[in-house]
């Protein structure tokens, strides 16, 4: 469940919030500002070029961890409820330190209402929000290592309660997945970052919604490591669908479509880097499932539910992240408020159960590795806070790195560029 699942409980004691407010003391909430200066970053694909423009094939970025050492002070963006009391008011801006963990509070970036889940563009120079509201919205920010980001403006997603969105490889695509209304939107990025009108929308209308499910919920739309397909995860339908995107016009043909068990309720899956396996949160039963995946066709085939290490308590697995090596996937589980640690075996085709670490918080609702995948970070919605841990490379251990960031609401965390003198006004 996305909304009503992840605000249960939510008002009660926020012991959080003060220091929060208090980190940010002295520091105006940054709106839609003025000016923003191109980042330090890599090249943003070029928009004109035949591969690009004509077949929206993926780039091949160097490596970020080589390009961005440890030691470097980045951004950080995180993703809130500005509608939910005690939420936050709008994105929350912060900077972390690459070799301590330490979280670092600048500013808000408001003007965006309840971007609950944020993404980069692969140049690292444009932030996209979803607005989880009955009128759903995503929106664009160009960002600047000043911190001095321009709110570029508003696209609506033609359904109710983004949850999510990515960036097609190309660059060139911004896809967004519709909760309430069971949809998947698709949106075109200029050169400038900025997003134009939608150019198409899909709602999810069969298979049936699965037991205790009133309708379809689109709550994930992610592209395939190749470029060649998109994945939209359905919680409601109890499947994932795959589709072509046509690189001309931005529209979607779905090709595939994998049912899960009834009621198992997938909510976000993680691709292996060898293109050929997934791994999926099923958030209802409480179950990961190992997914064969075929490049040609974009056929998923789920494997056998495993467990998320919960012991049976109250569990809503919510995300995976999968190591570049291909070696771990961490799991977040709200309820049991652990991290669940898996050893990837067989060339992606198994996950072994390892153990699980406490969250250091409530309700971990999302999680992300910074680019060197030498820091873990977690938003705990309930506990406002983010957790940052170590991640050792070569065992996939996790050492906490210092006391939780408080932050109100947090439900998304994400690493960005390397930050310049970051402030906001």
């Amino acid at each position: 469940m996305n909304r009503g699942t992840a605000s249960a409980g939510a008002g009660g004691s926020r012991p959080g919030r003060r220091r929060f407010i208090g980190a940010l003391a002295g520091v105006a909430a940054a709106g839609a500002l003025s000016s923003a200066a191109a980042c330090a970053s890599p090249e943003p694909p070029d928009h004109d070029s035949a591969d690009s423009t004509r077949k929206g094939s993926p780039r091949k970025d160097p490596d970020p961890s080589a390009a961005h050492p440890p030691g470097r002070e980045r951004q950080l963006f995180v993703g809130t409820y500005t509608s939910q009391e005690g939420g936050g008011s709008g994105i929350g801006l912060a900077t972390y330190d690459e070799t301590t963990g330490r979280v670092t509070g600048t500013g808000t970036l408001g003007g965006v209402p309840d971007p609950s889940y944020l993404a980069l563009h692969p140049s690292g120079r444009t932030l996209y929000a979803v607005s989880e509201r009955d009128e759903g919205q995503v929106t664009a920010v160009a960002l600047s290592p000043a911190g001095r980001h321009e709110v570029l403006g508003a696209r609506g997603t033609g359904g109710a309660g983004p949850c999510h969105l990515s960036v097609h490889p190309s660059g060139r695509w911004l896809l967004s997945a519709n909760y309430r209304s069971g949809s998947v939107a698709v949106h075109p990025i200029a050169a400038s970052g900025a997003l134009g009108e939608r150019t198409d929308v899909v709602r999810h209308t069969s298979p049936p919604p699965g037991p205790g499910q009133e309708g379809p919920h689109a709550h994930q739309i992610v592209t395939s490591p190749d470029g060649r397909h998109i994945l939209a995860v359905d919680l409601g339908n109890d499947t994932v669908y795959t589709y072509r995107l046509d690189g001309d016009a931005g529209t979607l043909r779905r090709v595939s479509q994998a049912v899960l068990r009834p009621g198992a309720g997938p909510r976000h899956l993680a691709f292996h880097p060898s293109g050929r396996f997934a791994y999926l949160a099923n958030e209802v039963d409480d179950t990961v499932v190992v997914c064969a995946y075929d490049p040609g066709t974009g056929r998923l085939t789920p494997g056998e539910p495993q467990s998320t290490g919960s012991d049976g308590g109250t569990n809503y697995p919510a995300q995976f992240v999968v190591t570049r090596e291909g070696r771990f996937a961490f799991l977040a589980n709200r309820g049991h408020n652990s991290l669940a640690r898996y050893a990837i075996e067989g060339g992606g085709a198994r996950l072994r159960l390892l153990d699980t670490v406490p969250v250091r918080g409530d309700f971990p609702r999302h999680l992300a590795l910074s680019p060197s995948e030498r820091l873990l970070f977690t938003a705990n919605q309930k506990s406002d806070s983010v957790s940052v841990f170590h991640v050792d490379r070569r065992g996939g251990g996790l050492r906490p790195a210092g006391e939780p960031f408080a932050a109100p609401a947090a439900v998304c965390a994400l690493p960005g560029p390397p930050a310049g003198r970051v402030r906001a006004s």
